[in-house]
């Protein structure tokens, strides 16, 4: 969900130079798309969960494991595909992600039950994590030095601006021709992207050093998996809420359901600040960032928990902070890991993926146990507190110390 500037290696001024100042900018525009194709298709299927939930006949609870599937497919595909393609040139994996990815959500947009549904959407978030972390890398490197950290920039922008335009767009387009109707509109943007991405992009070759070995040794670090489990442990308060949010406005908050999209711009809005915010914090300290995201986010969803059902202006403004601390959350969390995987950029950022989708899939869950229970609508909320006061207490406890020195040129 979240990109820093310290993902990708700096580019040499040779390779910068080869794609050539005039070719900067539309390449960089093309990684937006693909950020804002991707961040559209993860959203969506939240908003429109009652929707689905009744067109495949099944409750919301258990409609809730499409949102997990895809989750697990971000968690399983981000480091598996970055590893295995190491060597591949950046440009030829990103067309290879982004075209399975447009074929996977048009799978979805036709399953013809909730089972089908659910396979479609583990496809779907195969490419998610792999996309970010090489769309970095190359982004860095048309982009050439000293710009860097605008390049990925680029390419956060395109997510965040999804939130605001492209997830109610489509949760508007679903609720008023059907769910299915969605998912098409999400393919289509991913075929406009690949094709974007073949007309702008350039050819980049991994590095001279990069082996799926070299990748893999950076799993050797143990602060690097307390950190992603802390992050995966944490960010499962924020989709605890964030996955039933729907149902959340409607019956608990009594919003009308025409209200939805626009409070989900909202939580877009609030994630574009926290972006900016947490960018901020990370560059003067990626710990204090961390602790400070852990912390708003357990106040914001204590906050939804309390006045969610009766105070609607106050609910949704606490469902906008936590877009904003969400994001502050996961910067730190992705600086962090990778800090700690110095010799092996793409894999840390790839596991800042596969940290925050555990949290997705976690929290779907155990927001849809509470729900089965009859707990009501505000019981995730308050699951979700004490899930981001888990992720907090083992960063506070193991999760410090160090981040090691690169060993590799």
């Amino acid at each position: 969900m979240v990109q820093t500037a310290s993902e990708a290696r700096p580019a040499s001024p040779s390779a910068a130079g080869g794609a050539g100042r005039r070719g900067i900018q539309p390449a960089l525009i093309a990684l937006a798309l693909g950020g804002f194709s991707i961040g559209t298709t993860e959203f969506t299927t939240m908003g429109l969960l009652p929707e689905i939930a009744a067109s495949v006949g099944v409750s919301i609870p258990t409609a809730g494991h499409i949102i997990t599937a895809y989750a697990l497919g971000v968690v399983i595909g981000a480091p598996l595909l970055t590893t295995l393609a190491a060597r591949a040139d950046r440009r030829t994996l990103l067309l290879w992600l982004m075209g399975a990815f447009a074929v996977a959500n048009t799978l979805a947009a036709v399953a013809p039950s909730a089972n089908w549904l659910i396979a479609a959407r583990f496809l779907a978030g195969l490419p998610h994590g792999a996309f970010f972390g090489v769309g970095a890398v190359l982004g860095a490197h048309v982009a050439g030095p000293g710009r860097r950290g605008r390049a990925v920039a680029t390419m956060m922008a395109g997510l965040t601006i999804s939130n605001i335009v492209g997830v109610p767009a489509s949760t508007w387009l679903g609720q008023q021709f059907g769910w299915r109707l969605a998912f098409v509109v999400v393919g289509l943007l991913g075929l406009l992207t690949l094709a974007a991405l073949i007309r702008w992009t350039p050819s980049v070759p991994a590095g001279s050093g990069t082996t799926v070995r070299s990748e893999l040794g950076a799993l050797r670090n143990r602060g690097l998996w307390i950190a992603a489990g802390a992050g995966g442990i944490g960010f499962g308060g924020m989709f605890a809420v964030y996955s039933y949010i729907s149902p959340l406005l409607t019956e608990a908050t009594g919003l009308e359901v025409g209200l939805v999209p626009l409070v989900l711009a909202l939580f877009g809005v609030g994630m574009t600040i926290g972006t900016l915010v947490g960018g901020r914090l990370a560059d003067r300290s990626v710990p204090r960032a961390m602790h400070i995201g852990f912390g708003s986010t357990i106040l914001s969803l204590v906050a939804i928990g309390i006045f969610g059902g009766a105070h609607p202006v106050v609910a949704v403004s606490a469902i906008v902070a936590l877009g904003i601390t969400s994001q502050i959350l996961g910067i730190g969390l992705q600086s962090r890991l990778i800090d700690l995987s110095p010799d092996a950029p793409s894999l840390g950022a790839a596991l800042c993926h596969s940290a925050l989708n555990v949290g997705n899939a976690a929290g779907a869950w155990v927001g849809g146990l509470v729900l089965a229970a009859g707990l009501g609508h505000l019981a995730p909320a308050w699951v979700g507190a004490a899930l981001t006061a888990a992720g907090l207490l083992v960063v506070a406890t193991v999760g410090r110390g160090p981040a090691p020195e690169p060993t590799r040129a």
